[in-house]
């Protein structure tokens, strides 16, 4: 089940169990970059941005797992203009709510 569908009431089907991880991230990043990592971040499937400042994005990241999402943020940290992408929580998502 998706963070939104726990959150929303629905119910979970197929597609929700390649998401049964959801971790927090703060990316920090160049200010002249921020529009751009913003508009990429969200392009990204399972991100949502919940904070903005000028030179920091706080994300919601869901996915299949923690290698998943650590690889996630690897790459999230190869892009122009980020300093940084920093997991700050992870949690399994249970399956059986």
């Amino acid at each position: 089940m998706t963070r939104r569908a726990l959150f929303t009431g629905a119910s979970a089907d197929a597609s929700s169990q390649d998401h049964d991880h959801i971790s927090s991230a703060v990316v920090s990043v160049l200010p002249v970059h921020i529009e751009a990592v913003s508009a990429r971040l969200l392009g990204l499937p399972g991100v949502e941005i919940h904070h903005r400042s000028e030179h920091k994005l706080v994300a919601v990241l869901e996915g299949p797992g923690s290698g998943a999402l650590g690889a996630m943020l690897a790459e999230i940290s190869s892009w122009p203009g980020v300093l940084s992408a920093n997991m700050v929580f992870e949690q399994r998502l249970d399956q059986d709510n």
